[in-house]
């Protein structure tokens, strides 16, 4: 009898343990479910890249009158882990252009608009009264680029990984550095006695 009854509640606590449930989360909410780089890393990075370009006194003077034109190039990841370095760069970008403050041209959709200009100039089936023109096309000013790298340090109970994000905005015309921003992010993940 104690073996049935040992069996059924090993049954009923293994079936509890599989049930799973999908649930709708705030995105802004910070995320702690490891201490690999994430989503509030992320969010914290383009907030903090953002207000600290914004109020630097050389880009407030370049952005009193005019909206310069930058591109974002890609920023290198140089940790160990896969990180969509992109995600951060557009949430960079889409802060900068809604700051009403900066344009941007797209460097990663240039193939794909030379084929349109070539298609609207040379197919004959768009009226060339409404046709864009070729070499039309505003010049960036600015580029802004970086870095994610980590380091990353292990014990048998603890991991700690150290995150820096580094961006630069550089004057194409002269090679100047014109601002630069870092951001730092340490998360600690340490494991009981039981590993739970």
């Amino acid at each position: 009898m104690r073996v049935v009854m040992a069996m059924m509640l090993g049954v009923a606590l293994l079936a509890s343990g599989c049930a799973s449930k999908v649930e709708y989360g705030d995105p802004q909410a910070r995320e702690t479910v490891t201490p690999d780089f994430g989503s509030s890393d992320l969010q914290m990075i383009a907030t903090k890249m953002v207000d600290d370009m914004m109020v630097f006194p050389p880009v407030v003077e370049l952005t009193r009158n005019r909206r310069p034109v930058l591109f974002v190039d890609r920023v290198k990841n140089k940790t160990s882990e896969h990180v969509d370095t992109e995600s951060i760069t557009d949430t960079i970008q889409s802060r900068l252009i809604n700051s009403g403050k900066f344009r941007f041209v797209d460097m990663t959709v240039v193939d794909r608009v030379r084929q349109q200009l070539e298609y609207q100039q040379d197919s004959g089936m768009v009226d060339q009264s409404t046709a864009a023109q070729m070499g039309r096309q505003i010049g960036a000013e600015f580029m802004l680029y970086g870095n994610l790298s980590s380091i990353v340090k292990r014990d048998n109970s603890t991991k700690d990984v150290y995150y820096k994000f580094t961006l630069k905005l550089l004057n194409i015309q002269s090679g100047i550095i014109e601002w630069s921003g870092e951001k730092e992010i340490r998360k600690t993940r340490s494991r009981s006695l039981f590993g739970l």
